[in-house]
């Protein structure tokens, strides 16, 4: 409990103060934050699961599905179980390096996130403007060197901050009024010249994040007017379709940074704990959001996780139906055949009973594009 009685002068340590003036509030405020992360969790350790399990599934979009998944858990950790300590058991210090450390993880994680959704956008392009070639253009080594960039534009560009914050002198109030290591807020904690540093932190935000958005915004223009082209709008809703989910991760990613990012440019009115509520929803909705969007819109890995589910079940508990035991189906007069829901109550016709519901009827598709 030594971290209890720490002092903000303690030359090792620094003290995440959560957030301030919502202490009173802190226990109601760990419950949705350990809600998202736990179906964060869930969500994305299924996404790799059902994918390593599945050859079928070995393939580079999904390979990019385990990326994100990766990248998802990862930054979550980053955040919530130190928020968590301080919300349940007021332990508020932390190490000068392990707080440099965390910052380090979570910001190259943010920019590996970044890099993967820009890679996506490439993904969707080839698909929907050079389908012919689409096999031989993404393999799973080339998406896995296009990770590996990835990874080391992420090194060589966030190492650099916490490498020349270890050199600042810091001053002897060692407060930070967040739940984790915010750059900013560690900078302006320091009693040396920072002008160089505070500048590195937006450059190299502004070139990892607006790089991306370039290459995703072309990639999306090459697509519209690939589109437009085809005169079917059948192929129109196909192609738009098929890009759904990448759309919808990308909302779920980017608008909240944006948003953040506006909030601390020119919402100066107010007040500081909106802003960190904000901070941490950006690293919190994503990974929890992310893998229920490919889970419903990618129809190979809905029916992978229905029938792993259905097997591991049966196992257990003898022959189940969408994860519910048999014995339980039939109190409402229905079965599971042959990969149908059947009522058992409805009349037969042509010796065939009238109500048969495929399981994957209920997982949409993203359908292919034929030109």
């Amino acid at each position: 409990m030594a971290a209890l009685n720490r002092t903000p002068s303690d030359r090792s340590h620094f003290m995440l103060m959560g957030i301030p003036s919502l202490e009173a509030a802190h226990v109601w405020i760990s419950i949705p934050f350990s809600m998202f992360y736990i179906i964060g969790l869930f969500g994305n350790f299924t996404v790799l699961f059902v994918v390593g399990k599945e050859q079928t599934l070995h393939q580079p979009m999904y390979l990019l599905i385990c990326m994100l998944a990766i990248t998802d858990i990862g930054t979550s950790t980053s955040i919530v179980p130190k928020a968590l300590c301080i919300f349940w058991f007021n332990l508020k210090g932390i190490t000068v390096g392990g707080c440099l450390t965390r910052m380090f993880f979570l910001h190259a994680l943010t920019a590996i996130h970044s890099a993967i959704l820009a890679t996506m956008a490439f993904y969707r392009y080839i698909a929907i403007c050079n389908p012919l070639r689409y096999a031989t253009i993404l393999t799973n080594a080339r998406i896995a060197k296009l990770g590996l960039m990835g990874l080391t534009r992420a090194v060589l560009f966030i190492l650099p901050l916490p490498l020349l914050l270890t050199r600042q002198p810091f001053c002897t109030n060692r407060i930070i009024p967040h739940t984790y290591c915010d750059p900013m807020a560690v900078v302006k904690m320091s009693c040396g010249d920072t002008k160089f540093d505070g500048i590195y932190v937006l450059v190299v935000a502004f070139i990892i994040i607006g790089l991306d958005l370039t290459l995703i915004a072309l990639s999306y223009g090459l697509i519209i007017r690939a589109v437009l082209r085809i005169s079917s709008k059948t192929a129109h809703q196909k192609a738009l379709n098929t890009c759904t989910a990448h759309i919808c991760v990308m909302l779920t990613s980017y608008t909240p940074f944006l948003f953040t990012s506006m909030t601390h440019r020119f919402g100066q009115g107010i007040p500081p704990y909106v802003h960190i509520i904000l901070a941490n929803l950006y690293f919190l909705v994503p990974p929890m959001l992310n893998p229920i969007i490919y889970g419903v819109k990618t129809k190979e890995l809905c029916d992978n996780h229905s029938r792993l589910t259905i097997a591991s079940l049966r196992a257990q508990s003898g022959p189940v139906c969408f994860g519910i035991p048999v014995f339980l189906v039939r109190s409402q007069n229905t079965t599971l055949t042959g990969g149908f829901l059947q009522n058992l109550s409805e009349p037969r016709q042509n010796g065939a009973l009238c109500s048969r519901t495929r399981i994957s009827d209920f997982c949409s598709s993203e359908p292919k594009i034929k030109h």
